[in-house]
């Protein structure tokens, strides 16, 4: 079933400072407040809503505090940038630099940190990394590769994963809950996203960016 938006059912309950661009809605057809990703992007909750978004060879972590149901989804395009030089990044969270997965991931857990969750409490479903673009490169297998080092070497574990394979994923993923379901979708039938892939590299590619961050 198709699901069905509706901007005007109630008033958005208010998003954590930093996340206001994020495309939110009334989802009729789960009955829940939305939070829908496009590449690059990343959203946490206190709120019960639901995240959503639909990977091709991108990587989401879907991580959550158990304890207090504070979570949220990255969308990664690229495993990692290499380039950061210390100066202080913008005031907003959701920026370019979490187009690569080492910093997506860190903004992530950090905000989720911030907000209240203990590292001890992470609970992390991992998705996507399908290899759906014509290319040499297996940027889907990277950002597996990249994204399971990176949570090793943080000491962190992998409760579930659904990543590799040649299908995109639609993700929904409810942090309140921990609960997150997968939709495997035909390839012939997503030439939109196997497009807005391949732009969104050669954008993200040319386009330099800076700053540091670290985890707690």
């Amino acid at each position: 079933m198709r699901t069905r938006y509706d901007n005007s059912h109630f008033d958005l309950p208010g998003a954590i400072a930093g996340f206001e661009s994020i495309n939110r809605y009334w989802d009729t057809a789960n009955n829940i407040y939305a939070a829908k990703l496009l590449p690059g992007e990343f959203y946490v909750t206190m709120n019960g809503e639901l995240i959503t978004t639909v990977l091709g060879s991108c990587v989401s972590a879907c991580i959550r505090d158990t304890e207090t149901g504070i979570g949220g989804m990255n969308h990664f395009m690229l495993p990692a940038d290499v380039s950061r030089d210390g100066k202080a990044w913008g005031n907003t969270p959701v920026n370019a630099q979490t187009r690569y997965g080492n910093i997506a991931m860190e903004r992530l857990i950090n905000v989720i940190l911030a907000g209240g969750g203990k590292r001890h409490n992470l609970e992390i479903k991992l998705f996507g990394g399908g290899k759906v673009l014509q290319i040499d490169t297996d940027i889907g297998g990277k950002n597996i590769d990249f994204v399971k080092r990176y949570l090793y070497t943080e000491g962190f574990t992998i409760t579930a994963e659904d990543v590799g394979g040649n299908r995109p994923r639609k993700i929904q993923y409810f942090p309140n809950t921990g609960r997150a379901r997968v939709k495997s979708l035909n390839n012939l039938h997503n030439d939109t996203l196997t497009k807005r892939e391949s732009s969104y590299i050669q954008t993200i590619t040319k386009t330099p960016v800076e700053g540091r961050i670290d985890l707690f």
